[in-house]
C-alpha cells in the first residue's frame, strides 16, 4: 500500500539521464558481469593496464582470462583470432579511442567489449558491446550503464544506495580528507556485491545532472592544459569531448604528483596493481608510474586550471 503523509524525502528529478537507453546497473564492474552473463562469454583478453577488479570479477564470473599490452598510444597490441565465446576487452584511455577505430576493431575481431568508463559522453558504436560508470564522472556512490544486444534472462534485483551515499553528500559540505576513507571503502564494497539493477536513488540524481554544462567545463577545462602543457606531455593526445582528465606523462611522475598533493590538488596514481603483473620498463609500467591525471572536471573552471599549471611549471622540469 502507498504511504501517503509524513516528513519529505527527496524531491523526484524530472530531466533525462544521458545514457536513458542503456541497461542501468549498480556499477561499471557489474556492467562487464552482465555482458559475460548475457552472452555466455568463457575467456576475455584484457589489458595489462587495467584495474585488479576487472580479473576478479572474471575469476567470480568463472571466465577464463588472458593478458595482452597495449602499444605507446593506447592502442591493443593484439593480434590473435577470438573462438566463439571468446572476447577481446578494449579501454577506452582518457577517451582517447575514437568511434571509427573501435569500428575497426569490431570489423576485425568480431567479438569485442568497450570499456568507457572513462569516456562517459562518448556514445557506443552500434552493434559493439560497451559499458559505463558513473562515479567517475558524477557525485553518485555507484551506477554503471550497459549497451548490448543480449538481455539477461533471469530477474536482477534492484540496488539500495542511502547507506552509501554519506561520503558524497559529506564532500559537498565539507572536505575531501574527512571522507576520504568512507570513498575509499565505498570502491571496495562492489568486489562482494551482487550484479543488480540501478537504484532509484542513483536514478534519480543522475537525471538531475546538467550532461551539457557537464560536458562543456570538462572539454574546455582538457583543452586550457592540454595548450599550455603539451610542449611537455609525451602523450599525443586529441581532445575528448567532456574527458575524464588530463592525462600529462613526464619522466618524473611520482615526484610531480607529490608536488601537486603537497598543494592540494589531488590526484590518483590509477591501477597500481598493473605492477604486479608487469616487467619493469614496460609501456604499463612507465604509464602506471609516469601519468599524472590532472582534474579538469565540471567543478573547476580556467582558473583552477591557471593554479595546476602554475604550480607544474614551479620549481623543478618535468621531463
Amino acid at each position: 500500500m502507498k504511504e501517503i503523509g509524513g516528513y519529505i524525502e527527496l524531491d523526484i528529478s524530472r530531466g533525462e539521464e544521458y545514457h536513458k537507453n542503456a541497461v542501468a546497473v549498480n556499477s561499471g564492474r557489474h556492467a562487464l558481469e552482465y555482458i559475460i552473463r548475457a552472452k555466455k562469454i568463457r575467456k576475455l583478453y584484457i589489458p595489462y593496464y587495467l584495474c585488479a577488479s576487472i580479473r576478479n570479477l572474471c575469476e567470480k564470473c568463472d571466465c577464463e582470462y588472458e593478458f595482452y599490452s597495449i602499444k605507446a598510444d593506447f592502442s591493443p597490441d593484439f593480434n590473435k583470432k577470438l573462438a566463439e565465446n571468446e572476447y577481446l576487452y578494449i579501454v577506452n584511455y582518457y577517451g582517447q579511442m575514437e568511434n571509427n577505430r573501435i569500428t575497426g576493431y569490431k570489423n576485425i575481431y568480431k567479438n569485442i567489449i568497450v570499456d568507457n568508463a572513462q569516456a562517459f559522453f562518448q556514445m557506443p558504436v552500434e552493434s559493439v558491446d560497451t559499458i559505463y560508470t558513473c562515479r567517475k564522472f558524477f557525485g553518485v556512490s555507484d551506477g554503471g550503464y550497459v549497451y548490448t544486444n543480449t538481455k539477461i534472462s533471469e530477474n536482477l534485483d534492484t540496488d539500495k544506495s542511502y547507506e552509501r551515499i554519506k561520503y558524497v553528500l559529506g564532500r559537498f559540505e565539507t572536505d575531501a580528507g574527512t571522507f576520504y576513507k568512507e570513498a575509499a571503502e565505498n570502491n571496495k564494497f562492489f568486489a562482494t556485491e551482487s550484479l543488480r539493477f540501478m537504484s532509484k536513488l542513483t536514478h534519480n540524481l543522475l537525471k538531475g545532472i546538467d550532461y551539457n554544462n557537464a560536458k562543456k567545463k570538462r572539454t574546455e577545462n582538457f583543452e586550457y592544459l592540454h595548450e599550455r602543457l603539451k610542449k611537455i606531455n609525451k602523450l599525443d593526445l586529441n581532445v575528448p569531448e567532456g574527458a575524464f582528465m588530463y592525462p600529462l606523462y613526464v619522466g618524473n611522475g611520482e615526484e610531480l604528483k607529490k608536488k601537486l598533493i603537497e598543494n592540494k590538488i589531488f590526484v590518483p596514481t590509477l591501477w597500481k596493481d598493473t605492477l604486479e603483473v608487469v616487467e619493469q620498463g614496460s609501456v604499463e609500467w612507465d604509464y602506471t608510474e609516469n601519468i599524472v591525471p590532472l582534474p579538469i572536471d565540471q567543478r573547476y573552471d580556467i582558473e583552477d586550471m591557471k593554479y595546476i599549471v602554475k604550480v607544474i611549471n614551479s620549481g623543478k622540469k618535468c621531463n
